[in-house]
């Protein structure tokens, strides 16, 4: 009689416990992924926040202070928040808008369009 063993692995810590994004979430960080590498300053006291509220682990904190590129430091930030849950996702935000408030449209904007507010209202001078 031959057993199979079947390994699981313990995706708690990596996902916070709960299930991974949603796919409007998703399509958000796709959509303004360039923006965020762009303008996020994903610094040592921002990185430390989100490890402080339990966002992301004290050893990814470690890993993110690391990288020296600022757009490389948001891009690895970026990747692991698509591999975490929706708690931490909402944590991100939460820190996200207490520190870089301007961001927070691109990952709560209905389809994830980001309206910098400079548009002309030209529109109704006709």
């Amino acid at each position: 009689m031959i057993h199979h063993v079947i390994c699981t692995a313990d995706i708690g810590p990596e996902y916070g416990g709960v299930r991974p994004l949603e796919e409007a979430q998703m399509r958000r960080l796709s959509v303004n992924g360039v923006q965020l590498l762009d303008r996020m300053v994903a610094d040592v006291p921002f990185v430390s926040e989100l490890a402080s509220v339990g966002c992301i682990t004290w050893p990814q904190r470690e890993r993110l202070i690391n990288i020296p590129q600022p757009r490389d430091r948001n891009d690895k930030l970026l990747e692991l928040l698509t591999r975490r849950s929706i708690a931490d996702f909402e944590k991100f935000r939460n820190v996200l808008a207490k520190e870089q408030a301007f961001l927070v449209p691109l990952l709560v904007t209905e389809g994830g369009e980001y309206n910098n507010n400079n548009n002309n209202d030209d529109d109704n001078s006709l």
